[in-house]
């Protein structure tokens, strides 16, 4: 067997958590294709048990580890268990996190609290976790699943938006401190809306049912892109067309941003179906949604998001002209 940052990817040995449902299910799939040794951890048991029977199905050697990643010393456990089953630890992918959507003072203090647990101490958790291991080895990949949540702030999500800045935060710090080691990689990702089961296990506090901003994109994408990471690590990755052009925008014009946000969700909101608050998954697994896609969205509709990506080029390029060229008028006089 290969040893050192050069191994085979065949022969890594990859955490992922979160791997139930969404971009984490299809990423252990991506994962066992490639016959890689595969620790997956979420909260529920039986569909980690699920999810494992098909990466079995592609020969890989999976071991399931029931874990809530706000709990510290579980997901110092999941790393122990990782290197004990595969006799080394390769990649850790951060993937597991919660959504609360609602006006900030309608939305449960324990809610928020408990989405900044999950997405960025849980992120913290699984980086403190697996960097001894790391530093032991001279080499790792650690993997954040971030989205573009982390350069764009989110109204009505503030503490998904506190959570997603934090872990860019985190990690850019960290890569200071690790200068010293020359194949310990950390790899974030920043994917746009994704057709995953996410919404529809989002804490609500909105009052209507909820629905992802269109377009939204195949998840397998980022499951590709974590597995190329595995192999060509490299520290920042859009993933999707649209994700740079959010980026940028909220760049050059933070405040017509944020405002266009609040306006496309505050009119969603006035004319979408009722719904009652509920928690979500926050605090405990939901029985539902355990598939890889949400059902948003499909194949064929690649040509729509094309076009709605074009547009929204077409949009930015304007919006973000016209804000600067009043700025300049108001600064002259």
């Amino acid at each position: 067997m290969a040893t050192g940052f050069n191994k085979p990817l065949q022969e890594k040995v990859v955490v992922i958590t979160g791997a139930t449902s969404g971009a984490g299910r299809a990423a252990a799939l991506e994962f066992a294709k490639r016959q890689c040794t595969l620790i997956l951890a979420a909260r529920n048991g039986a569909a980690l048990n699920d999810i494992a029977a098909e990466c079995e199905t592609f020969g890989a050697s999976v071991k399931t580890v029931p874990t809530d990643v706000t709990d510290a010393n579980a997901v110092k456990a999941l790393a122990t268990e990782a290197a004990a089953f595969g006799g080394t630890l390769d990649v850790w992918v951060n993937n597991a996190a919660v959504l609360a959507v609602g006006e900030f003072t309608h939305t449960p203090v324990e809610v928020h609290k408990r989405v900044i647990e999950t997405n960025l101490l849980g992120y913290l958790y699984g980086a403190y976790a697996a960097l001894p291991y790391f530093k032991q080895q001279q080499q790792g990949i650690l993997i954040n699943n971030i989205s573009i949540g982390g350069y764009m702030p989110v109204p009505y999500g503030i503490a998904y938006s506190a959570s997603k800045y934090g872990v860019r935060a985190f990690t850019e710090a960290l890569r200071g401190e690790l200068y010293g080691y020359k194949h310990i990689h950390i790899c974030n990702l920043y994917p746009a809306f994704l057709d995953t089961p996410g919404t529809q296990h989002a804490a609500n506090y909105t009052g209507v049912i909820l629905k992802p901003a269109p377009p939204v994109f195949d998840p397998m994408r980022i499951a590709k892109a974590m597995v190329k990471l595995a192999q060509q690590p490299k520290p920042s990755s859009m993933v999707t067309g649209l994700s740079p052009l959010i980026k940028l925008g909220y760049q050059l014009a933070p405040g017509l941003t944020r405002r266009i946000a609040a306006t496309v969700l505050t009119t969603y909101f006035k004319n979408a179906e009722p719904a009652l608050p509920s928690s979500g998954n926050v605090f405990e697994p939901v029985e539902y949604g355990t598939s890889i896609y949400g059902g948003w969205n499909s194949p064929a509709d690649a040509e729509v998001r094309r076009k709605r990506i074009t547009t929204a080029a077409i949009l930015l390029t304007a919006a973000v002209g016209g804000w600067m060229l009043l700025s300049k008028r108001k600064s002259l006089g």
